[in-house]
């Protein structure tokens, strides 16, 4: 058995459709239903002239990045989304098959750190920033890269988990449940009376959430206040815990 990776979570915030306020998400995490709602956020904390550039991952990304931020600058940050911009990448491939120019700013928001670019720019910062693609386990993959960060010195880190529906095109691909989220944990090394740890482990009995993407259910643990939580991609499992 590995060592576990233990870190704290400072302040957290999460936006689906649907689920807009602390309370909404409480309620969610009991009722156990796949989330089903419409809309953007306003991302009002964003200037208009760069809020027309970001589409609903982004959005939804930049929103909880607020949320947890504030005006804080100088922390780095981790971005990871399984499928990314998929909506724009596509409407790039149709644009291209069809034999016209891409739009550059089209092409620079389809990229995969285009996300927290954004967040970056926008808010004049000049911190760290890494967007990482984990798979259906992408916020284990956030939150090691986080804790590697955490082990050279760094004081917090912010995580923020994102993902969009896939367009009509890919749904004969999807595997789980399709559902637009975002969540971020400004994390920051584990405290004696109340972390969380992380850790690799084999052949492991999987706690099931099938209405709930993988990538999300870390989140959902959080809120759920259960102990443990174990993951699995069908090679490797990982089991969160929760110590207090």
């Amino acid at each position: 058995m590995e060592p576990a990776l233990r870190f704290s979570i400072i302040r957290q915030a999460a936006w689906a459709p649907g689920l807009a306020l602390p309370e909404d998400w409480q309620a969610w995490a009991c009722q156990a239903r796949q989330i089903d709602g419409a809309g953007e956020p306003a991302l009002t904390a964003m200037a208009p002239m760069m809020r027309r550039r970001a589409g609903l991952l982004d959005r939804m990304a930049c929103e909880v990045g607020y949320a947890v931020l504030g005006d804080a600058t100088g922390i780095p940050i981790i971005f990871c989304s399984r499928h990314g911009a998929a909506d724009r990448s596509l409407a790039l491939l149709k644009t291209l098959a069809a034999g016209q120019l891409l739009s550059p700013t089209a092409f620079g928001m389809s990229v995969h750190n285009g996300t927290c670019g954004l967040f970056s720019i926008a808010r004049q910062d000049t911190a760290n920033a890494i967007a990482l693609a984990g798979g259906p386990l992408s916020g284990v993959s956030a939150v090691i890269e986080a804790c590697g960060l955490l082990q050279t010195g760094v004081d917090q880190v912010l995580v923020i988990v994102a993902d969009g529906k896939l367009p009509d095109a890919y749904q004969t691909y999807a595997d789980e449940p399709d559902q637009a989220f975002a969540w971020a944990w400004l994390i920051g090394p584990p405290t004696a009376d109340d972390h969380f740890s992380l850790q690799s482990h084999h052949h492991q009995p999987v706690n099931s959430t099938p209405y709930c993407p993988a990538a999300l259910a870390p989140h959902l643990f959080y809120l759920s206040g259960e102990r443990d939580l174990v993951q699995t991609d069908g090679q490797q499992s990982w089991m969160w815990q929760r110590h207090v």
